[in-house]
């Protein structure tokens, strides 16, 4: 049966520029960068804690997935410090956290314009 995620992928334009966010920014970590073919990297991140792992990676003939929406949501303890922390790196939050009934929650972009959720647990 089926037991998790291993590998989910976020479609990127540039992958260094991408790998540089990823890394310095948001403080992920490169588990593999090695080349894949026709120009692109398959490049493997791991959250600090996390045992999912996200691949910088962008499949031929879907270059329309870069710089939308993404169905993906990042959690932590806290959203309201975490952003400030991200902020003060220099990540653009499109939504500012706010609190819910069902949690806490905002919308950050990488340098692709690609959205995702940054929600408490």
């Amino acid at each position: 049966m089926i037991r998790g995620v291993k590998i989910a992928s976020i479609p990127v334009k540039n992958q260094d520029v991408s790998l540089k966010f990823y890394t310095e920014k948001l403080g992920f970590k490169v588990a593999t960068d090695q080349p894949m073919g026709n120009g692109q990297r398959w490049i493997e991140l791991k959250i600090p804690g996390a045992d999912t792992l996200l691949a910088l990676f962008t499949p031929e003939g879907h270059e329309n997935r870069i710089g939308g929406f993404q169905p993906m949501t990042f959690w932590c303890d806290d959203v309201m410090a975490t952003s400030q922390t991200l902020k003060s790196k220099g990540v653009v939050f499109s939504e500012e956290p706010r609190t819910e009934p069902w949690g806490t929650m905002g919308i950050f972009k990488d340098p692709d314009g690609n959205q995702f959720v940054l929600s408490s647990r």
